[in-house]
């Protein structure tokens, strides 16, 4: 687990500018394209985009790796693709495949949907099972690894209980969605997340995040990232805020 990628956003106000702000929120941003039918052309604008912007990576399906890769090599921003995205129901080798795979074409981290069914069944060790395979393969080459429990499907116990497991297993996040079930992040639900998995733990909310207040909300509840497809919008409107008052560092 990276510290400084972890630990809860509560930067002091004073000093800041609309500028500063925006700058530190689009570090928190990956920057998100996982439609089925992203094109390449896409995917190219989405990583001059996250060049320009430094956002805190790209994130894209992981057929685009590779090329995600080339594109920023020089540029200091990570590539982040899904494993096992975006139902959780594929068997734990299929994932590891997948998270091993991803790696080797570039990827640095990797956000893998949960068994979500296994969860809701009762079957605890296989879920934390599930994420710990994914968790060594990911370690051993150094990334990072986030785990979707996709949030609108579960009680908030289930929540809980999927959290601490993901922490268990030795994961490195917990995110709210995949962006492709019934619902996105909440504040309420990046809250619980927070305070179940404790200040050390990443905590990556998801799905819905349109806005910089949307944003501004997750970081304040205890996002310490933000999966999005409108960061340029979101960082423009920071940039554009009036005032420090506007930002969500205090």
């Amino acid at each position: 687990m990276q510290e400084n990628e972890t630990q809860v956003q509560r930067l002091p106000v004073a000093g800041l500018t609309a500028g500063s702000i925006a700058s530190r929120i689009a570090a928190l941003i990956d920057h998100t394209l996982l439609k089925p039918d992203a094109t390449v052309a896409q995917v190219t604008q989405l990583c001059d985009e996250a060049r320009r912007y430094h956002f805190a990576s790209v994130c894209v399906n992981p057929v685009y790796v590779p090329l995600a890769h080339s594109l920023l090599a020089d540029a200091g921003v990570p590539v982040c693709t899904v494993v096992g995205f975006p139902l959780g129901a594929m068997r734990t080798p299929v994932k590891v495949y997948e998270a091993e795979q991803a790696m080797a074409d570039g990827a640095t981290e990797i956000d893998m949907v949960m068994n979500i069914a296994a969860l809701k069944s009762g079957a605890t060790h296989e879920v934390e099972n599930d994420i710990a395979a994914v968790a060594q393969a990911c370690h051993a080459r150094g990334a990072l690894l986030k785990v979707i429990i996709e949030a609108a499907l579960l009680t908030d116990e289930e929540k809980v209980r999927a959290c601490e497991l993901a922490q268990a297993a030795g994961a490195d996040y917990v995110k709210t969605s995949t962006g492709f079930g019934p619902g996105g992040a909440t504040v309420a639900d990046v809250a619980l997340m927070r305070r179940t998995v404790g200040p050390e733990m990443g905590v990556k909310a998801a799905g819905g995040i349109r806005a910089y207040e949307d944003a501004a909300a997750m970081i304040a509840a205890g996002a310490t990232r933000i999966g999005a497809s409108a960061g340029v919008k979101i960082v423009e409107a920071a940039a554009a805020a009036p005032g420090p008052q506007a930002g969500p560092f205090s």
